[in-house]
């Protein structure tokens, strides 16, 4: 890969988020790294000096930990150059891909090298992959590990791709057994199988979707979860929680010493199931998006920390696939790495949240949770990947203009608040005509 036009540049605002404040401050930046937090009026020399306007707020790039690409294998759903240039736009600076619905998923060291070719050469910002636990592949997770995937995902019901079946409970703790003895986190998709009826999906009526995924097998799923982490010591995710009700499951095995964490998203804390209108099949996720009340006590989560992170579940399909106004036939998945920042910032702001809480939440919690040490925070030493970001400003959320592949959005016509007006990535703006310059990460440091 070229190296990068690392830029030498002092950037002035009179709002950074440093640390647990927001602070009027100098972010000095050399060779990609920030190499000082000075005063705002104690300008180091550089060769470029950006001021941000009153209105601007300087923060650290996100980390983006639950992005599905697609590439290779569904590449007209989503791929490297796309999912990027949304991911920047929207001031994330570093995504980690999922190990579905690509073709071959990344289950093996073969299948990951196929990835990483795939998208070589593509991104603008910086990429590491998960790699998959499935039950081809137990007792051999040490070779993709050792190949620097960041963890593993698994399902305990149906993926939705036949290519990425799910872990039986038997399976499961084998598996969070064997990356226990590798020191590896394994993210999971807790839903019940069992538990979700079918014969309810079919029909544009959202409430049937939802009464076919009820609480109750997200509950079940995470209770199986905490078990097995319980016995084996094994470091687990629960990834894109929808159920609030979970929370005090979570909180009071936290509490006991397992070692779980939890994500939510950004469309669990916008959106609410009595909004959803007939046929908006643009709103169908798994699992699904609850009731009013439910999004406020995730949001209350977030706020007491018995929810660690929010990432996008950034999960793409063709227009095609979400034509139908059928929630048993439209593909489950909303496509939203470029809209996290902003969607999750009109809620927070609301809501008495602040943007060292978002940064908390969406930049430095993912980065942490991965072991990305080196960014998701300003601070001396650390990556130089920023935003200039405009909370005050408001827009209309237009799916066409977003670049994302498909123009399919749950937020089309949606007013939020907050704007990203530019990206740095090590100190460079990230900009079309300059080409993709993102990495391809690996556990424990770069390509």
């Amino acid at each position: 890969m070229a190296a990068d036009p690392l830029g030498d540049l002092v950037i002035r605002a009179s709002r950074v988020v440093v640390g647990d404040a927001e602070v009027p401050a100098c972010v000095e930046v050399r060779g990609g790294r920030i190499a000082s937090v000075t005063a705002y009026d104690r300008v180091p020399s550089a060769p470029t000096v950006v001021t941000l306007g009153e209105d601007e707020v300087l923060l650290p790039g996100l980390v983006d930990t639950h992005v599905h690409v697609n590439e290779p294998g569904r590449t007209e759903w989503e791929g490297f150059a796309s999912a990027t240039r949304a991911a920047a736009a929207g001031g994330v600076t570093t995504i980690l891909d999922m190990p579905l619905n690509s073709i071959p998923p990344t289950t093996t060291v073969e299948a990951l090298e196929v990835k990483r070719a795939a998208a070589e050469g593509q991104c603008f910002v910086d990429v590491g992959f998960w790699g998959g636990a499935v039950p081809s592949n137990l007792g051999s997770l040490s070779s993709l590990h050792e190949a620097g995937v960041f963890g593993f995902k698994c399902f305990l019901l149906d993926s939705g791709v036949e290519e990425f079946p799910p872990l039986s409970s038997s399976e499961f703790s084998s598996a969070l057994a064997e990356t226990a003895g590798l020191g590896a986190l394994m993210i999971v998709h807790a839903e019940d199988g069992s538990l979700i009826d079918d014969s309810l999906l079919r029909g544009p009526t959202y409430a049937g979707f939802l009464a076919s995924r009820p609480r109750s097998a997200e509950e079940a799923a995470i209770s199986l979860v905490l078990s097995a982490a319980r016995a084996t010591g094994g470091r687990a995710h629960v990834v894109h929680l929808s159920d609030a009700d979970a929370v005090p499951l979570l909180r009071e095995a936290r509490s006991s010493g397992v070692p779980v964490t939890v994500e939510t998203c950004p469309h669990y804390l916008t959106f609410d199931a009595e909004s959803v209108p007939d046929g908006a099949t643009e709103m169908k996720c798994c699992p699904p998006i609850r009731e009013a009340a439910n999004r406020e006590a995730l949001w209350a989560a977030l706020a007491s920390g018995d929810i660690d992170v929010v990432v996008s579940d950034h999960s793409p399909c063709t227009a095609a696939l979400k034509a139908s106004p059928d929630f048993g036939v439209a593909w489950g998945g909303i496509a939203s790495v470029q809209l996290g920042l902003p969607a999750v910032w009109t809620g927070a702001r609301s809501r008495g949240c602040s943007l060292v809480d978002v940064v908390r939440w969406m930049a430095s919690g993912p980065a942490a949770l991965v072991g990305l040490s080196d960014r998701g925070s300003i601070a001396v030493g650390m990556q130089a990947d920023l935003v200039r970001f405009a909370p005050d400003a408001s827009f209309t959320v237009s799916a066409a203009a977003l670049r994302h592949r498909n123009a399919v959005s749950a937020y089309d016509g949606m007013p939020l608040v907050g704007e990203v007006r530019e990206t740095w990535l090590r100190g460079v703006p990230v900009a079309d005509e300059d080409g993709p310059r993102g990495r391809l990460l690996v556990r424990g440091g770069d390509s």
